[in-house]
């Protein structure tokens, strides 16, 4: 290697990973952003044929900002108020599993005090939750701001970027425009068919929840939701026990009323809507689901629910790309 290549590789090495350092503090929100440039660019190739590029894009980052990002930061703040609260009143003795320790008691003949292991473990969780949560809700204020920032320019400049990105790629245009349309068609599969019903499956259990009277109903809603992108458990190991708690209880008709609605409206909602909304998109295999969604949320974050599926199901496109590509350099 000439001693200028080797320069010019160093150089580009050592920016990259300045490059990845600058962006992994908000990876989360750049990812945010590009969800956001799937969903609305269909809206953006009507409107700019209309209003021009620069205009449609800023009308879209105010939609954007008053219909999905406020509310989103509003249900990530109001269950980031709901877990503390819960662990608040864990810690304080205001929950606790006495009915539970009963029955065990009752049919094992043993005493066990799970509230007092429980209270534990919330104090515990709680020190630091207090502790970071100046410093998350500023992130946070941050993080928006970028991702409506990055929003914009997206959808503006998405066609220079593309042709940019064709230039420098070491594949032919056709091979490239297969590869960018497969990956396009698993994030819609992936965004729609599983996430949307996710949402649906999540919102409606919640209902249940807050029907039946089960406090901090805003946080078991959103693990309900993530819960729901899991296929057969799903967010039955959330309304499952809330209805053997509230049976536990005493409060049969409430029990019941919510094990019904679990198990006929959301188990519907799943088995009616997800065949629809997947056929029309995509099949992914549901081990793809599983392992990207627990892997993405481990290695990325919460946006690792939309893009974990998405990488594994990049790999296989990738795959086969270059299989292809190969292939008729083989034959040529």
């Amino acid at each position: 290697m000439r001693p200028s290549k080797s320069v010019f590789l160093f150089t580009f090495i050592v920016l990259l990973a300045l490059t990845v350092a600058h962006v992994l503090p908000f990876l989360n929100f750049f990812l945010l952003a590009v969800l956001l440039t799937v969903l609305f660019l269909p809206v953006q190739k009507r409107l700019e044929d209309r209003m021009g590029a620069g205009k449609s894009a800023m009308a879209i980052v105010l939609v954007s900002s008053v219909t999905v990002v406020l509310p989103f930061v509003y249900v990530v703040r109001q269950t980031a108020s709901d877990a503390i609260g819960l662990l608040r009143d864990i810690s304080e003795g205001n929950v606790t599993l006495a009915p539970l320790e009963e029955r065990i008691q009752d049919l094992a003949g043993r005493n066990v005090d799970l509230t007092s292991s429980l209270q534990s473990a919330a104090s515990d969780v709680q020190v630091d939750s207090v502790v970071n949560v100046v410093g998350a809700i500023t992130h946070t204020s941050i993080g928006v701001g970028l991702t409506l920032f990055l929003l914009f320019y997206f959808l503006k400049d998405r066609e220079e970027f593309f042709e940019w990105l064709r230039a420098r790629m070491p594949l032919p245009d056709d091979t490239q425009s297969e590869y960018y349309d497969e990956l396009d068609r698993i994030l819609k599969a992936v965004l729609f068919g599983h996430v949307l019903v996710a949402l649906v499956q999540g919102l409606l259990a919640g209902l249940g929840l807050i029907v039946v009277g089960i406090p901090n109903a805003t946080f078991w809603t959103a693990v309900m939701t993530v819960l729901s992108l899991l296929p057969i458990v799903g967010s039955f190991l959330v309304w499952g026990p809330a209805a053997v708690y509230l049976f536990l209880n005493g409060q049969l008709t409430l029990a019941v009323g919510l094990f019904a609605w679990g198990a006929i409206v959301v188990g519907f909602s799943d088995d009616y809507l997800r065949p629809i909304v997947v056929d029309r998109y995509a099949k992914i295999n549901p081990s793809v689901i599983i392992i990207g969604v627990l892997g993405g949320i481990y290695v990325i974050g919460f946006m690792g629910i939309f893009y974990g599926p998405v990488v594994i199901g990049m790999l296989k496109v990738t795959v086969d790309a270059f299989a292809d590509e190969f292939a008729v350099e083989e034959v040529d």
